[in-house]
Parts: C-alpha cells; structure tokens; sequence
C-alpha cells in the first residue's frame, strides 16, 4: 500500500510539472530590451512603474493611457500583449 501511494504522489508531482508552460517561448538571444518596451509603453501613454521577466515574458506593472492599473504580459521579441489584467 505504501509503495501504491508513493508512486501516485510522484505521479501528481511530475504531471503538474508538465501541464505548466511558460507563456511566451522566445529564446533569450531574439529579445529586444526592456527600456525598448518601456519606450513603446510610454509612447501609448502608459506610465511605466516596473517591467519584470515573468513566465519566458516581459510583465509590466503600469498605468495604461485611460488610467486604469495594469498587469500586463507582452511577447519580448515583438511586445505584442500576451495577457492583460486590469485592476479596479
């Protein structure tokens, strides 16, 4: 019984591992810099308070151009938006 639960517990532990994913799969050497994703950001009217690595993405923390906070997910060879969560 015990060597039963044992390999259900491995089971669960490396097939969580596999249903996750990154959402962006851009090899690091085809990344533009951040400051560039800020630039564009800002051009759009966003004020830019903090941009992260985050799921193989850039993550922008911001205030998009209606004034509205945003957690933002772009792709970080094109900066097209990925995900996007808007707070009330």
């Amino acid at each position: 019984m015990r060597k039963i639960i044992i390999a259900l517990t491995l089971a669960a532990g490396f097939g969580g591992t596999a249903l996750a994913s990154e959402k962006c799969t851009v090899a690091m050497a085809d990344w533009q810099p951040r400051e560039a994703l800020q630039t564009k950001l800002e051009g759009e009217g966003w004020k830019v308070r903090s941009i992260k690595t985050e799921d193989g993405c850039y993550e922008a923390y911001a205030i998009n151009a209606e004034g509205k906070k945003v957690e933002a997910y772009f792709d970080p060879q094109t900066f097209q938006s990925v995900d996007m969560k808007i707070e009330d």
